[in-house]
């Protein structure tokens, strides 16, 4: 299975029996899994969603959202209990406007998933935790 590093984007190989071995990057010696989401930007975007094969659970975003500020807790506990079956990135849309206007994001918060690059889900507004989980379950 090929994995993104969340530290330096390298891409590395890893059977798939070993992901919840705690991995380290080959290049960085980070390790692959570190229970929070990954700030995305567009030099580290295409590696993760379109590259690496792990599914993207990705989460666009702003400071200024309230519903936004009220789910990353949500996202935040995913990401450090459903890792290494997913990966989960944040994108702020005021940072990375390139990557929201890409997406076509117009209201946030929105979720989408990717699969080596393809987007395979897309929801938007904040979950509760239950939801959210049900939601995801459907991609493993």
């Amino acid at each position: 299975m090929i994995i993104a590093c969340p530290h330096c984007a390298a891409l590395n190989r890893v059977p798939a029996e070993r992901l919840q071995q705690q991995p380290v990057c080959g290049k960085c010696k980070t390790a692959l899994f570190r229970g929070k989401p990954v700030e995305l930007t567009p030099a580290n975007f295409a590696a993760h969603a379109q590259k690496a094969e792990l599914p993207l659970v990705v989460d666009f975003w702003a400071s200024w959202c309230g519903p936004c500020q009220s789910f990353a807790p949500v996202f935040s506990q995913a990401a450090s209990e459903l890792e290494p079956q997913f990966r989960f990135g944040k994108i702020d849309t005021e940072q990375q406007q390139q990557l929201a206007a890409q997406f076509n994001i117009r209201s946030i918060p929105t979720l989408m998933i990717f699969k080596q690059g393809n987007v395979v889900a897309q929801q938007s507004g904040a979950l509760p935790k239950q939801a959210f989980y049900q939601w995801l379950s459907q991609f493993k």
